[in-house]
């Protein structure tokens, strides 16, 4: 037999024979998918015809000149793209252990990677030539056995299977506002700042509970305002005067310096929780995981 499933040994068609197959669905043509993999249009032909003799079932429509997906075909393309694509990123990874170099798939934190992160790479890139970031953006979680990451930031607490985490700093939360809403609402006393929308940020869903009950003040208006995915998004509707937003005061430092945005009464809030640096178990001796990781808690130290 072509294929067989072996109990205890992984067994797979040929990879040739998936490259062709998968090169032909993209295409939705033989011929592009053989100039594409430098073949003949009868070797992708071929080998797709050998896939499917394989399988035991149809990928492709054929009519005349023009081929298409079967259903099958359609779903058998989607898994074999992302399983090319992880084994892709899973070489690169290896071949970065011949040197310093390689490349660090990173999910941040949209606004502390614009805000905080970014700002300082220049720093990690002049000691680190040799080494490529990836950045993609996570608010939550997430399974690295299913994602092509190879470590994250992560707000919260220090929990995460699998993996191991690096405390880089807390935060203080502090209300923000415009200053012509400030003025508007002639605000003297905390009380005053329940006549304003309270702006809110989806992952940080107790974060005006926790201040108002700081200041005696009942949470019942907590959760009653616009609600935004980011805290960039966040800090600008406040800048526009849609309503005050409570926010981590290091994220809105250039706003402070410049005057859009005032706190108008410093009374911060402090939590348990902190930013981490994330990485699996399987990462912790890639060399752009290590240099990454002691450029960043080097960057950290004195933090909040």
């Amino acid at each position: 037999m072509d294929f067989e499933i072996v109990p205890g040994r992984l067994s797979v068609p040929s990879l040739s024979a998936l490259a062709a197959f998968e090169a032909a669905a993209r295409h939705g043509s033989f011929t592009r998918a053989a100039e594409e993999l430098n073949l003949t249009q009868g070797a992708v032909s071929r080998q797709v015809a050998h896939l499917e003799k394989v399988l035991g079932v149809a990928l492709f429509q054929r009519a005349r000149q023009r081929v298409s997906l079967t259903p099958a075909g359609a779903a058998y393309a989607a898994d074999i793209r992302d399983g090319l694509s992880r084994l892709a990123a899973a070489t690169v990874s290896t071949m970065a252990f011949r040197g310093a170099g390689g490349v660090l798939n990173l999910a941040i934190l949209p606004t502390f990677g614009t805000r905080w992160l970014i700002p300082r790479l220049p720093r990690f890139t002049e000691a680190h030539p040799g080494i490529t970031i990836n950045f993609t953006t996570k608010l939550v979680p997430f399974d690295f056995g299913r994602e092509q990451l190879d470590a994250a930031i992560h707000f919260g607490d220090p929990v995460w299977a699998g993996a191991r985490l690096h405390r880089l700093m807390g935060e203080e939360i502090v209300p923000v506002a415009a200053p012509s809403l400030v003025a508007r609402l002639g605000m003297r006393d905390p009380a005053d700042m329940l006549r304003a929308p309270l702006l809110q940020q989806s992952t940080r869903p107790r974060a005006w509970a926790d201040w108002l009950e700081q200041q005696g003040l009942p949470p019942q208006r907590a959760l009653m305002g616009p609600r935004f995915e980011q805290f960039a998004m966040v800090s600008q509707a406040a800048v526009a005067g849609l309503g005050l937003a409570i926010v981590p005061r290091f994220l809105i430092e250039e706003e402070l310096r410049s005057g859009s945005l005032v706190i108008p009464f410093d009374r911060p809030v402090t939590g348990a929780e902190g930013y981490y640096l994330v990485y699996p178990e399987t990462r912790a001796q890639l060399p752009a995981v290590v240099a990454f990781r002691d450029w960043l808690l080097g960057e950290c130290i004195g933090a909040t």
